[in-house]
């Protein structure tokens, strides 16, 4: 599978809300996420995919989704990139908020080995 098709299995996956399966389906075993920021219950990288697939249930379940936007994946040798936008509420404080991020993505083979996210923390 190319790089292409990685990015455009994933985009859909993401347009749809079903990003648990694009991680079973798109991420290596031993993916690297990396975020800006991290804390202590939430480190800023996180390795395997367990740790990503429980990062992501995390979000979820932790915020009302109102829109998620994912952009048309820009590709090139072995990564591609993903502009995401979001309307959500945090449940906890009930506080509404917009956010952006941008993901790149190292591909190897068929699969995500890392992902890395863009974003203007407590924006």
């Amino acid at each position: 599978m190319s790089t292409q098709s990685v990015a455009q299995g994933l985009v859909e996956l993401c347009r749809q809300g079903k990003n648990i399966e694009a991680i079973d389906k798109y991420y290596a075993d031993d993916i690297v996420s990396i975020e800006p920021v991290g804390g202590p219950d939430m480190p800023a990288t996180m390795k395997g995919k367990a740790a990503v697939r429980s990062k992501n249930e995390w979000w979820v379940a932790n915020h009302e989704i109102h829109n998620a936007k994912a952009s048309a994946a820009m590709v090139g040798d072995g990564q591609f990139a993903v502009h995401f936008e979001y309307d959500v509420t945090n449940k906890p404080s009930a506080r509404r908020m917009k956010m952006a991020e941008m993901g790149l993505y190292t591909v190897k083979g068929d699969k995500i080995v890392e992902e890395q996210f863009f974003y203007t923390p407590g924006a």
